[in-house]
């Protein structure tokens, strides 16, 4: 699995996705075409004449129609996934840029019906070859993280998505090995996995000493078998969200 930089062709209009400096996403676009982003995500931009993109903000979302994007968007704010986002509308040749606070970017490539479960939080930009969704993993964890994750599903062969890490990020798989692979829910960028599969089990880890201040911070996990080939993509920093039960 590469994350590097990948160009797409599609009847004549080009997007090429590129990391600069670990930190920059640049999108050079020939044609017409648009991408989706993170609102605000927007550094930089350079084209020949007139200013050629605009920028429009995403009200409900991604969606196939206004009935669609209101229940999506609903479903986000309840499972806690929603991010604002914004259109990009690229009209012609031009360069632009995209950062989000000095956090590194990755780049992949999905193939048709190729999927990636990723933190809301963790999204750059995608392509509109990329579905979009939330959906829920489970209930009763104790933690305000990995109840839900939002998907983005490859459905063409322009599916693009760049993706942000809280410092250089570690890829762990087990497609060869088929090992048990087991990651802290706070630290996980994204998996990938064919046709929607792949989810982790949510393991709890809760005893008397967790109520007494001796728990060893690592509460709950997300864990995959050797039967559940998947890649991970996971950031050297925990995020803040989840519970610490203890007693001073």
């Amino acid at each position: 699995m590469n994350f590097t930089e990948y160009k797409s062709n599609k009847e004549g209009n080009m997007l090429t996705f590129e990391v600069i400096n670990e930190l920059t996403l640049k999108v050079t676009c020939e044609g017409n075409d648009t991408l989706i982003a993170k609102a605000g995500a927007f550094i930089a931009g350079e084209n020949p004449g007139g200013k050629n993109y605009t920028f429009e903000k995403m009200l409900l979302g991604p969606g196939g129609s206004i009935g669609q994007a209101l229940l999506g968007q609903l479903v986000r704010r309840v499972a806690g996934e929603n991010i604002p986002l914004m259109k990009v509308h690229l009209n012609g040749a031009s360069t632009t840029y995209y950062a989000n606070y000095g956090q590194h970017v990755v780049v992949y490539k999905l193939a048709p019906g190729e999927t990636v479960s990723v933190e809301s939080e963790n999204i750059l930009a995608f392509t509109n070859d990329c579905d979009y969704s939330v959906r829920f993993l489970g209930v009763g964890v104790l933690s305000q993280k990995g109840l839900a994750t939002t998907t983005l599903v490859g459905r063409g062969n322009n599916a693009y998505v760049a993706l942000l890490s809280d410092g250089n990020p570690l890829v762990v798989s087990n497609v060869k090995s088929r090992d048990t692979l087991a990651v802290d829910p706070d630290a996980v960028i994204c998996w990938f996995s064919k046709n929607g599969m792949g989810d982790p089990q949510i393991k709890a880890d809760i005893s008397w000493k967790t109520f007494i201040g001796q728990a060893s911070g690592e509460s709950y996990s997300f864990e995959w078998s050797g039967n559940e080939p998947v890649t991970l993509l996971v950031q050297p920093s925990e995020r803040g969200g989840g519970i610490r039960v203890s007693v001073d």
